[in-house]
């Protein structure tokens, strides 16, 4: 499982007006539309036992946060362009809304911790994935693609816990299903 934001629907549509004509080069494994998302954690394992706690924690610290714009503009690769395994799409955020979306982070692992669930040790490096390489590569024409790249705005309001079933999508993909949704609880000044 894992606890994400998705982008609205005219931000993924733009984004994969935007990729559409590029999937057919490249020895890529292309996130498909409906799977892009920014992973806020990332759970192995949750234990039915477990998940009432998961999902109270995340309304109680979603409720603590604010809906902010968030944008998908430039990208990059990891670990790094000369050695790429992943390509993605980065995030234009204010710093204000940088440090919102951090704190809405910070508290989707605290609510995984505090239900018992080991959660991804990994550094929060707030990206969507557009793009898997089964070996690593050079892509730097890639990333220089993808820096010139500005989507829509939207405004984050809600996160998503999603269930991954590992190779149950189409071609032995992923699938990905909804099974909460929770709102941020804070409304912007003004609206």
């Amino acid at each position: 499982m894992f606890v994400a934001v998705v982008p609205s629907t005219d931000a993924v549509a733009h984004l994969d007006e935007f990729l559409d004509p590029r999937r057919e080069h490249g020895a890529f494994r292309w996130t498909p539309a409906d799977q892009l998302h920014l992973t806020l954690a990332f759970m192995d394992d949750v234990p039915d036992r477990s998940y009432d706690a998961l999902v109270e924690g995340l309304h109680r610290g979603a409720a603590r946060r604010t809906p902010f714009e968030a944008r998908i503009a430039g990208g990059g690769a990891f670990p790094d362009p000369t050695h790429a395994k992943v390509l993605y799409g980065g995030l234009e955020l204010t710093v204000a809304d940088r440090t919102e979306l951090d704190r809405l982070a910070t508290g989707a692992r605290a609510a995984a911790g505090r239900a018992g669930i080991a959660v991804d040790g990994q550094r929060f490096r707030p990206h969507v994935t557009v793009a898997r390489l089964g070996r690593p590569q050079e892509t730097s024409k890639w990333v220089r693609l993808l820096d010139g790249y500005q989507g829509p705005a939207w405004t984050v309001d809600h996160v998503v816990l999603v269930e991954s079933h590992l190779g149950e999508g189409p071609r032995n993909r992923p699938r990905h299903v909804v099974v909460e949704e929770v709102p941020l609880g804070r409304r912007a000044a003004g609206s």
